[in-house]
């Protein structure tokens, strides 16, 4: 028996299950345990976006296995782990799937454990799991399958034969799952039917599971090696009369867009609720922003505006990156929201409404056009009359449209515009990433007319001619047009969730 050593108190590598594929499949406590690493080992089958969840000093290192690939060794990995753990680092193993199936993941607490390293394991949703659920099957049903069995294709180089007794497997359960079998698939089937499989039961194959790319084959014993030639890696095997109810069980693969690749521009910290949108549809969001925001060069003038909040009569908070800055300045001035005093308070868009709200804010005025005319109409509604004066902040981006402070100022208010963000274009990794992304996207999406000028401005217009663009809404749309590109889809209202609904509804048919 192995000798351990004594182990500290508390946990310092914590092995997670990142889930089958889908980035919201991860559980909490997972997402929990990666914010607080200092260093990410994570796997080949890990979706990038869960990367996201990582401090942004974190040290994230790609150690994953695939087949035919060179690869980090399984001894390398326990001893980066072992070396971080002793260093003092916080270690997170984000393993695809959960960690104990199939996943070497024992192995691993193995090693951590006769090293005397304290650790922890969050399970997660095994792909199993998610592979029936996302195809439409079943592991088990209360009349088709009341036993599963799960074993692998691909078995320890170690072992000097194989542990399947296939005369006791091929029948032992109503449904079987085979993982790595890909490259035996004909030979498989034909083991199962040797030792007394029908030829007749059902089986399905299902690559990529839970993923907008996800593709299922359904055949039998007799015909699925034929039927899924062309299915590579990763797939699982389900075999069982349960195959049979994909059919009326099916649903993700049903989406309005499903399988389709959409380029989502946005910074990064905005980018989620298109994104989940997105994948509620069916479809893939390959999330590369093509701005990012930082800080304005002087922000003296923000900072002087902050101290006066309440000398305005009005504050029209652009965007949700407006709402931000100012709440940060305030921040860094030992001050909060109460520096409002009364002053009456607009949000342009529901976003923006909900940002605001974070802070304990009400918007007074929320437009329904979120178009500077559509703001200048309804804030001209509720302001004085001509002739009287009211005082009116508008922080914004740096660089924006002049057509609402230019109209209230014809209207004789007084008008302060502060630029609190600069948008400034990808950095030239940013630049490769979208180039790499554009070619293989069905359609790109635009929030903001500032994501146009810099998506073209880094890669140009030839790279997006060919592909659905989807506008937010016309004054978007007219710098598509400016380019010289045409406008794919339009969203009938100023919202990611109109964005959303007009692809659906009109692109790629």
């Amino acid at each position: 028996m192995m000798a351990h050593a004594p182990r500290v108190a508390r946990a310092t590598v914590y092995l997670l299950g990142a889930g089958p594929g889908d980035p919201e499949l991860i559980t909490v406590r997972a997402k929990r345990r990666l914010a607080e690493a200092d260093l990410v080992l994570y796997d080949a089958l890990v979706h990038p976006d869960i990367l996201a969840h990582c401090r942004d000093d974190a040290e994230k290192v790609f150690v994953g296995k695939r087949a035919g690939r060179p690869s980090e060794r399984q001894e390398s990995i326990n001893a980066r782990m072992v070396e971080a753990a002793r260093a003092g680092r916080t270690v997170a193993r984000l393993k695809g799937g959960d960690p104990y199936l199939f996943g070497r993941g024992s192995e691993e607490a193995e090693a951590l454990a006769a090293a005397g390293i304290a650790f922890e394991v969050v399970p997660g949703v095994p792909s199993p799991v998610a592979a029936t659920a996302y195809a439409g099957l079943s592991l088990t049903h209360r009349t088709l399958s009341s036993s599963v069995a799960y074993l692998t294709a691909t078995e320890s180089e170690e072992k000097d034969r194989s542990s399947h007794d296939w005369s006791k497997l091929a029948t032992a359960t109503e449904t079987l799952v085979i993982f790595m079998g890909m490259r035996k698939l004909a030979s498989l089937m034909a083991l199962l039917a040797e030792h007394g499989r029908p030829l007749h039961t059902p089986v399905a194959v299902v690559q990529w599971a839970s993923l907008p790319r996800q593709r299922t084959i359904v055949g039998t014993v007799a015909t699925i090696a034929e039927a899924a030639e062309g299915l590579g890696l990763p797939s699982l095997i389900i075999v069982g009369d349960v195959v049979s109810l994909r059919e009326q069980l099916r649903w993700f693969d049903t989406g309005p867009l499903f399988g389709r690749r959409v380029l989502v521009t946005r910074a990064v910290h905005q980018a989620g609720s298109l994104a989940e949108l997105l994948r509620d549809a069916g479809a893939e969001p390959i999330c590369v922003p093509a701005i990012r925001t930082v800080p304005p060069e002087d922000d003296s003038p923000l900072r002087a505006a902050c101290r006066v909040l309440d000398q305005y009569d009005w504050v029209v908070f652009t965007s949700a990156n407006a709402v931000d800055a100012i709440m940060a300045a305030l921040r860094r001035d030992g001050g909060d929201a109460r520096r409002l005093g009364s002053a009456a308070v607009c949000a342009i868009g529901r976003k923006t409404a909900a940002a605001l709200r974070v802070h304990g804010i009400e918007a007074d005025l929320v437009p329904g056009d979120s178009r500077g005319e559509g703001v200048l109409a309804a804030l001209t509604a509720v302001l004085p009359r001509r002739g009287e004066r009211a005082r009116i902040l508008i922080p914004r981006a740096e660089v924006g449209r002049d057509v609402l402070p230019d109209g209230l100022r014809r209207e004789g208010h007084s008008v302060d515009v502060v630029g609190v963000y600069r948008t400034l274009g990808p950095d030239d990794a940013g630049v490769v990433a979208l180039r790499e992304a554009i070619a293989e996207v069905d359609a790109v999406a635009f929030t903001s007319s500032s994501t146009v000028d810099q998506l073209v401005d880094a890669v140009g217009v030839d790279a997006l001619r060919g592909r659905c663009l989807a506008s937010i809404g016309p004054v978007t749309s007219a710098t598509v047009r400016q380019h010289g590109l045409d406008v794919g889809v339009e969203a009938t209202e100023a919202s990611v969730e109109s964005l959303v609904t007009a692809l659906e509804e009109c692109a790629f048919r």
